[in-house]
């Protein structure tokens, strides 16, 4: 009997000792450690916010007129979208005569499609080599990204919903909000992080006239 008690000690102590959660739990202890590593890096990759590459401060020539000629750019692209849309309308009138007012039916169709060349004229240009639509072009302007990338044809075409959607629901009293800002930015280019600036070609003119005359 004591051999066989000695024996089923033994045993239990071995089975004791033995601890099958241990490993369990050293595993469940590095992946904590490991996962809690990556959240704090994730954490600090967020809080990585580029900063402006426009500083008006040090470079006052990329925001000299930009806002009376960003107007006038305004006015040249809405006339350069309307002339198309007004071409259309009066094929549509032409059409329907003609067909004794079955072709006035596609003035359903006028709407939408003026809607849709808007967005395409605003990704195209904006997206494109110079970031800049006709309008803008014109008066040496170009849009760009607050870290200084260059624009996008999907960007281009939100911006212009952007504009058209804050104009419609806060009212024009909205176009006041660069007076409020050093970077002359509308509520629609602070919320898609967004700057409009001179052109390279205007900004070394400004920026020649601005230096002192012993500088040039």
């Amino acid at each position: 009997m004591p051999q066989v008690r000695g024996v089923h000690q033994k045993r239990f102590g071995q089975r004791a000792g033995t601890c099958p959660l241990a490993p369990e739990r050293s595993n469940i202890h590095v992946g904590t450690n490991d996962l809690t590593s990556r959240l704090k890096e994730a954490r600090d990759m967020s809080m990585d916010v580029r900063p402006h590459a426009y500083d008006p401060a040090t470079q006052p020539e990329l925001f000299e007129g930009v806002l009376s000629r960003r107007v006038l750019a305004f006015l040249i692209d809405f006339l350069v979208i309307s002339i198309p849309v007004v071409l259309a309308a009066m094929f549509i009138f032409a059409f329907g005569i003609i067909t004794l007012g079955l072709g006035f039916m596609l003035y359903w169709l006028l709407s939408p499609a003026a809607v849709i060349w808007a967005l395409v004229y605003f990704g195209l240009t904006l997206g494109g080599e110079r970031s800049a639509t006709i309008g803008m072009r014109v008066m040496d302007l170009e849009m760009r990204t607050w870290y200084g990338g260059p624009s996008y044809f999907v960007l281009g075409a939100v911006h212009a919903i952007g504009f058209w959607f804050t104009v419609s629901f806060f009212t024009p009293f909205i176009l006041l909000v660069p007076f409020f800002n050093v970077r002359r930015r509308l509520l629609h280019d602070i919320i898609l992080g967004t700057v409009v600036i001179n052109n390279s070609a205007r900004a070394a003119m400004l920026r020649s006239y601005m230096a002192p005359s012993g500088a040039r």
